[in-house]
Parts: C-alpha cells; sequence; structure tokens
C-alpha cells in the first residue's frame, strides 16, 4: 500500500522575533545608524576596530565585520545598547 503526499501540507509554526530589535535588520543599517549616531571618532573609541579608527566607511566597515565574528558580535550589542540609551531618553 502507497500513501499519497497531503496535496495541502500545514507548514511549521513560524517563529516569530517580534521583541528582537535585531531582526530584519541589516547589517549595513546597524553600521550606519550607529556611525549617524555616536559618529565615526566616537565608535573607534567604543569599538576599537581598525575599520572604525582608520579611514572608516560603511563598506570598509562591512566586509570586516562579515569575517569578524568576534567584532559583529560587538557592533550588534553597542547597537542593542544605542536602542536602550534611545528609549530611556525618550527618543
Amino acid at each position: 500500500m502507497t500513501s499519497t503526499p497531503d496535496p495541502n501540507p500545514v507548514p511549521p509554526p513560524v517563529k516569530t522575533q517580534a521583541r528582537n530589535p535585531l531582526h530584519g535588520k541589516t547589517l549595513e543599517a546597524i553600521v550606519t545608524e550607529l556611525a549617524a549616531h555616536y559618529g565615526w571618532d566616537e565608535l573607534g573609541l567604543r569599538i576599537p576596530v581598525r575599520c572604525f579608527t582608520h579611514d572608516p566607511s560603511v563598506g570598509s566597515s562591512l566586509r570586516f565585520l562579515r569575517k569578524t565574528p568576534w567584532a559583529r558580535e560587538k557592533v550588534e550589542s553597542l547597537y542593542l545598547f544605542m536602542l536602550r540609551e534611545q528609549r530611556r531618553q525618550g527618543g
């Protein structure tokens, strides 16, 4: 006896990340927002990596961060801190 596949399979439930502020944010958007908020100089002081301290740009930062997981984690952590800081200040 062979079974036929269900013509209308039920998809698995989608895990929502409604409370995750990083969900749906690109690394480019995160770096751009951090640079706009802190400026490259302050960003380089908070996360001392060459892509923020020597001739910084979004492009060079993205190339480095995509290859360097520990630095990307620091950037994402600073972004979350910035969001909390903005919420506390009401803006």
